[in-house]
């Protein structure tokens, strides 16, 4: 079974996320995967930059999945 790696990134000020990124490759384990979500999202925040995380209060999620998992919409919505 391959788990799948999607990354949601969202911003606290407009209380959104933008659609979920299924990432190209899949992972033999969730231990994999996790470790590359973690790692993809430092950079990612990297290339974001201070400024604008802060300003928009940006911050990005990551699951990891099976075929069988699809995602609910309840784990990407920001709730008050």
């Amino acid at each position: 079974m391959k788990i799948i790696l999607s990354f949601i990134i969202c911003s606290q000020v407009a209380s959104t996320c933008l659609p979920p990124y299924k990432w190209e490759t899949t992972f033999n384990d969730q231990y994999d995967c996790l470790t590359f979500g973690y790692q993809e999202s430092l950079k990612k925040m990297e290339e974001i930059g201070r400024e604008e995380i802060n300003k928009h209060n940006i911050f990005v999620r990551f699951i990891c999945s099976t075929d069988n998992q699809p995602f609910k919409s309840t784990l990407y919505t920001l709730h008050p």
